[in-house]
């Protein structure tokens, strides 16, 4: 059985997996108000205070599962119930404080908002507090510590605050639906809507249509996802679910390598397209270079768009770590190419959801890309491939790459960049530490996602991209 990171992920997919069940034979709108009792039976809470609040917080579950409200789009949402045992008080002043006689704190503080009871320990004034964290660099004790919520401190894009009723609020103006307050909350209080529904009612449509094909896009990085069996036995896994093929989304990734390779010699300066979330960044807080933004589509949206331009009428569903795919494939230029989204976790619901016994299960391999497609996982691959179809092209283009690791890095290579200072050409944006082996949807997050990723990409079958892109295109 899959090994969760959290108990929260595992609750996500007992949710999931009851959903996926009850769709695949037609029972869902019968059974939905069924599925939080079937999760907390009983009436002794194992989560909250008690169990109504828990079915309560279940039934909201349910409702981002099945794909929540059609015309509330947004991708990460917040489940207030949930939020409200989280604790929001920001900078203050712990038991640390040594009552000093500098006053560091007062003197840094520019808004007046320290003072001191008589025994000279320091107390900060919350309605004058601005919360700049200025007293807590200046206590030489640490003394002032800085309270902020998991999914606060995580969101490196400052999308998220705290609402007048103690609840979690996501400024979609600056949301890049990376899913780090997700994979962050400890509550499970933000979690993203499911287009799971979508993907079983494509599966469906195919088994009563012979000439309906559905083929499953899976990201290299699910090399390091499923612990408890092999690649092999997940592929085949993935084709009794009802897909007609499945296919390497790596094989996209050559595409693309070599279509920015082309690209960059052209422009002279370019950023990579293949990390939605960093597009969605620059296109937000850098608008000035969204123009040397690569053209091409991500990997995923390239390989589909192959498989479409052979047979039109085929369908295709991305499975990933990344919750900003499901804002891609709504984007204009994927419609028609990308048909729906679901994550890792995603993915396993819907495997148990049919009792596929995957430890037992022969192995089907994949064989379509090269060890540079692959390596887009993590970070750094994107530019390793550059390099290769460079190469391949027997370019002399003086290649430069920076390889952003994190929207930290991204953010300081785009500041020099937009003031012209960047000594490289060409930026590889990865907002998840990592690479996409440290996806917001990945099953399980650490180095061996990253060493079994970078394992399966030595064993693919082509070494140079030219040759994986004409295998294909004969």
């Amino acid at each position: 059985m899959q090994k969760f990171d959290t108990k929260v992920q595992l609750l996500k997919y007992n949710v999931l997996k009851e959903v996926a069940r009850l769709s695949w034979t037609d029972d869902l709108l019968e059974n939905v108000t069924e599925i939080p009792k079937r999760i907390a039976p009983g009436k002794i809470p194992t989560m909250r205070c008690c169990v109504y609040k828990e079915r309560a917080i279940l039934s909201e579950r349910v409702r981002l599962a099945i794909g929540g409200n059609r015309y509330q789009r947004k991708v990460i949402q917040v489940i207030d119930i949930a939020c409200e045992d989280c604790p929001t008080g920001g900078y203050e002043v712990t038991s640390a404080c040594r009552g000093c006689l500098a006053h560091r704190c007062e003197e840094a503080c520019k808004r007046g908002a320290i003072f001191f009871d008589h025994r000279q320990k320091a107390y900060i004034d919350k309605t004058k507090c601005v919360e700049c964290g200025a007293c807590a660099k200046a206590c030489p004790y640490s003394a002032i510590q800085n309270y902020k919520r998991p999914c606060e401190q995580s969101c490196k894009v400052q999308a998220i605050s705290v609402g007048s009723e103690k609840e979690a609020v996501i400024n979609y103006e600056k949301c890049i639906a990376c899913g780090a307050c997700v994979y962050a909350c400890p509550f499970g209080a933000i979690t993203d809507r499911s287009y799971i529904l979508d993907v079983i009612d494509l599966i469906l449509k195919s088994e009563k249509n012979t000439k309906y094909k559905v083929y499953a896009l899976v990201a290299p990085s699910i090399a390091g996802q499923f612990t408890y069996a092999k690649l092999g036995q997940v592929i085949t896994a993935i084709a009794k679910l009802g897909f007609y093929g499945v296919a390497e989304v790596a094989l996209g990734a050559d595409r693309v390598a070599a279509s920015e390779a082309e690209e960059l010699e052209e422009k002279g300066f370019l950023t990579s397209s293949c990390c939605p979330a960093f597009v969605s960044y620059v296109e937000k807080n850098f608008p000035g270079l969204k123009e040397h933004i690569s053209h091409n589509l991500s990997p995923a949206g390239t390989i589909a768009r192959m498989l479409k331009e052979r047979d039109e009428s085929c369908k295709t569903v991305f499975i990933g770590p990344c919750t900003a795919k499901k804002t891609e494939f709504q984007r204009e230029e994927y419609r028609g190419l990308l048909d729906s989204v679901i994550t890792f976790e995603e993915l396993q619901a819907l495997i148990d959801s049919r009792d596929i016994p995957v430890s037992e299960l022969p192995e089907t391999s994949l064989a379509d890309a090269s060890p540079f497609g692959r390596g887009f996982a993590c970070s750094g691959g994107v530019s390793e491939a550059v390099a290769q179809a460079l190469k391949e092209r027997g370019s002399a283009f003086p290649f430069d790459p920076v390889a952003c690791n994190g929207i930290e890095e991204c953010r300081a290579a785009l500041l020099r960049a937009e003031k012209g200072v960047l000594p490289n050409n060409f930026i590889e944006g990865m907002v998840c530490t990592g690479g996409c082996v440290g996806g917001a949807g990945c099953l399980t997050h650490g180095e061996k996602g990253k060493s079994e990723t970078a394992r399966y990409a030595e064993e693919a079958a082509y070494e140079e991209i030219a040759s994986a892109l004409d295998a294909f295109d004969k």
